[in-house]
């Protein structure tokens, strides 16, 4: 089926990845003027406080209003970081989504090649070949397992009484010699000759 459930795709940069990367470069820059606001807050109020110890009222005033300008610029930070993190969060689901989409589309295109390899009747009679191969192979399976009626038994000891007819057994032959006649006066003379006592062995001094 070739290449039917996959495709070869190059790897590419999209217009979403472009826009993604630029909203989160904006995101950093703004995280990173806010760190630097912060610092100069902290710088400016402990500048303020040396101020007051020194009897600079005046211009430890005008550095409290500048400090107090720099923290409204740093909440309108907070909300243009937050306007970021959703557009950008917003693009990456997107995508996700698109490629949730290609896939499904993808499924769907190799799901219309399949059916067109069989017609509805190819199916059907595919399915019929495959239910009668099962139903025969099921009376098979209970013929073995001992559901004969008595005239089945009957058809298989005369089928099997037929194949044990045909069959060649190759017994050995029976020898037609007859066998050697022994002279009973000699087995009696063997006899007597087992029951003799032996001498004993003289052992030299």
């Amino acid at each position: 089926m070739g290449n039917l459930f996959g495709r070869s795709r190059k790897s590419r940069v999209t217009e979403q990845d472009k826009a993604i990367l630029q909203l989160k470069q904006q995101r950093d820059k703004l995280k990173q003027y806010q760190k630097k606001i912060e610092n100069a807050l902290e710088r400016e109020r402990q500048l303020a406080k040396q101020l007051l110890k020194d009897g600079k009222k005046e211009r430890a005033k005008t550095l409290l209003k500048k400090k107090r300008y720099q923290e409204s610029l740093l909440q309108k930070t907070d909300a243009q970081l937050e306007n970021l993190e959703q557009m950008t969060s917003q693009l990456e689901f997107t995508q996700i989504e698109h490629q949730v989409l290609d896939g499904l589309k993808v499924g769907n295109d190799c799901l219309q090649k399949m059916h067109q390899m069989f017609s509805l009747e190819d199916v059907e009679k595919i399915m019929d070949e495959t239910r009668e191969g099962i139903e025969y192979q099921n009376e098979i399976d209970e013929m073995i397992a001992g559901n004969l009626t008595a005239e089945d038994e009957d058809a298989v000891l005369a089928e099997l009484s037929q194949i044990t007819g045909e069959v060649d057994i190759n017994l050995p032959e029976v020898p037609e010699d007859e066998l050697p006649q022994v002279d009973e006066s000699e087995r009696r003379r063997e006899k007597e000759r087992r029951r003799e006592p032996k001498e004993p062995e003289l052992v030299p001094a």
